[in-house]
């Protein structure tokens, strides 16, 4: 399909280390004229970290955001100059503090589409070894537990998983595993 929209020019309303918002003004597909804004943040990945007996590990943290406690995948933004998979294995260690010897990248998303440009890679990860958090300041409190996948899946069902990229993340692994 071709692109109905028209990008007149673009600037800068806001930013920070980990996130810029633009506001563009545009052509929109009915021939207006209008504005559109953008939050540009690095890539992301999503981390099912799976044991032999079919567990996964959730990192649970005060969202900010929100203003709720959540339980989550552990996740993280890619850092400028890190690939995908370094920051998978990074954020692993740091959140759930556990390291993979095995890795399988299940595929990509975009989370928000109609405001964000993120990226998100999910990644499984096998043959674990729980070597112990190592949080950043942020991080501070964030808890750990594992629980069987089947779980997980009742826990999104009755609305106790609430994260999407976490939502995501456990279905793509689901999905997987079936062949």
């Amino acid at each position: 399909m071709k692109n109905p929209w028209k990008k007149l020019n673009s600037k800068v309303v806001y930013k920070n280390p980990w996130i810029t918002v633009k506001e563009d003004k545009v052509i929109q597909p009915d021939g207006k004229k209008g504005i559109y804004g953008v939050v540009y943040l690095s890539g992301g990945v999503g981390i099912i970290a799976l044991t032999p007996k079919k567990e996964i590990y959730l990192v649970g943290e005060w969202r900010y955001a929100i203003n709720k406690f959540v339980w989550s995948l552990p996740s993280g933004m890619v850092e400028k100059n890190e690939k995908f998979l370094e920051t998978a294995k990074n954020e692993l260690e740091e959140e759930a503090g556990v390291k993979a010897k095995k890795w399988k990248c299940l595929g990509t998303n975009y989370e928000s589409t109609g405001v964000l440009n993120q990226k998100i890679k999910y990644y499984l990860a096998t043959d674990l070894t729980e070597v112990g958090q190592k949080l950043e300041g942020t991080e501070k409190g964030m808890k750990v537990i594992k629980i069987p996948l089947k779980k997980a899946v009742e826990l999104i069902k009755q609305n106790k998983i609430l994260d999407g990229l976490a939502i995501i993340g456990i279905f793509k692994a689901i999905e997987y595993l079936k062949n």
